[in-house]
């Protein structure tokens, strides 16, 4: 039987995309309808099973038709039979309603207390000890939770959050936004890392200012700890010369290793032969380490949980 083509929705786009977009908005509330008329090829037992009234359901599959502007059934009284048109269709709309349901599937179990995920992003820097030991402890009470793991600096991890891609970071500095909510945890005190043949290589204690005259190995701009260098210079007195830029302080106290400059670092998760750390006096080298996410995101269960750890663990963060 040859199915009769009807006339198309009028549709006013600007664009191609704009006539997907709507096209998709007119078929996507019938597109179940239809999979369970086409199933059962009899709308009362369509109606019947979907619990919808048969009136709801006919008028829904008319309308479909004449949004798409084909026939996608034979009527046959009380039965109906798909055209040509109707299995191709039937085809598609199964595999979409899957993909929907995999989806649905999918973020309940991330919203699941006991089996769902965390997205959580933090410093670099907190890799290789600091991390690893708060997913430790909190995994001794909430043993099944996943987590999702970015590394990555500062700023950019802001603006993961912002995407919804993250749920929560650990930053520094503490960000101060209004669309984001952040709790400072712990400070961290940095040191003055220099080769161990340098000249100040014997000090146990040093001002900043005196390291005025070195040139200086340093993360690129964007970074938190590049920003605080700048800053704990800039009231040191001076402007840091700066020879190499990095994106990894191991990387960094490598390059001081090597003699190629000093840097402001946190203190390594493991000591580094080659240099020497030295306590900074004045003016005062910290950073301050916080949590941060987004103000007015709803948290899943397992993200609600894993929070309330970590503000439980203000002053007692870092190893």
């Amino acid at each position: 039987m040859l199915h009769q083509q009807r006339s198309r929705p009028h549709l006013s786009p600007s664009s191609d995309t704009e006539d997907t977009t709507d096209m998709s908005r007119l078929l996507a509330p019938r597109l179940a309808y239809f999979a369970g008329v086409a199933r059962t090829e009899h709308v009362t037992r369509a109606a019947r099973e979907m619990q919808v009234p048969q009136s709801t359901l006919s008028r829904a599959m008319v309308r479909l038709e004449q949004d798409l502007g084909v026939d996608l059934f034979a009527r046959h009284g009380r039965t109906v039979s798909l055209t040509p048109a109707g299995r191709t269709f039937l085809t598609s709309v199964e595999r979409a309603l899957a993909e929907i349901e995999r989806a649905a599937d999918e973020v309940r179990a991330d919203a699941d207390p006991a089996t769902g995920k965390v997205a959580f992003g933090f410093l670099h820097t907190m890799g290789a000890e600091t991390v690893p030991g708060l997913l430790q402890a909190f995994r001794a009470d909430h043993p099944r939770v996943r987590f999702s793991l970015v590394q990555n600096y500062g700023e950019a991890m802001i603006e993961r959050l912002r995407a919804g891609e993250l749920d929560l970071c650990l930053t520094s500095p503490v960000p101060d936004a209004p669309d984001l909510v952040a709790r400072r945890l712990d400070e961290q005190k940095l040191r003055l890392v220099v080769p161990a043949d340098h000249r100040l290589a014997p000090r146990r204690r040093i001002r900043l200012a005196e390291a005025a005259d070195e040139t200086f190995v340093t993360l690129e701009p964007g970074y938190g700890l590049r920003r605080i260098t700048d800053d704990l210079c800039r009231e040191a007195g001076f402007k840091p010369k700066v020879a190499f830029e990095g994106e990894e302080a191991e990387t960094l106290r490598g390059l001081v290793a090597a003699g190629l400059g000093v840097a402001l670092l946190p203190p390594p998760a493991v000591p580094r032969p080659g240099v020497a750390e030295l306590t900074v006096t004045a003016p005062r080298a910290a950073r301050e380490i916080g949590v941060a996410w987004l103000d007015g995101h709803p948290d899943t269960p397992p993200v609600a949980a894993f929070k309330k750890f970590l503000l439980s663990r203000r002053g007692s963060l870092l190893p």
